[in-house]
């Protein structure tokens, strides 16, 4: 009996867990205002940032902890198109 009721708390945690990183995820997708995104181009407005930090985003996708939260300026310089993901 004993090996059924930790069966049946594991599985309620594990549920609870779920539940919760669910309306954690769902949050996360809400809350995005694209922040430090131009609104003409749709494309981050990388101005500012170091050629270290331009690189990171281009090739990995990270943003500066910096830059969240930043306000939306009007001028843009999207990452090039036509460069080379993972090139050496």
């Amino acid at each position: 009996m004993e090996k059924n009721t930790v069966i049946v708390i594991a599985l309620a945690v594990l549920i609870l867990v779920s539940v919760v990183q669910a309306v954690q995820i769902s949050n996360i997708k809400g809350g995005v205002t694209g922040n430090a995104v131009a609104a003409s181009s749709g494309n981050l407005d990388t101005t500012g940032w170091t050629a270290d930090e331009i690189m990171n985003y281009e090739m990995h996708g990270t943003i500066p902890a910096r830059v969240q939260g930043q306000v939306v300026r009007a001028v843009s310089s999207a990452p090039s198109q036509s460069a080379m993901v993972g090139g050496c």
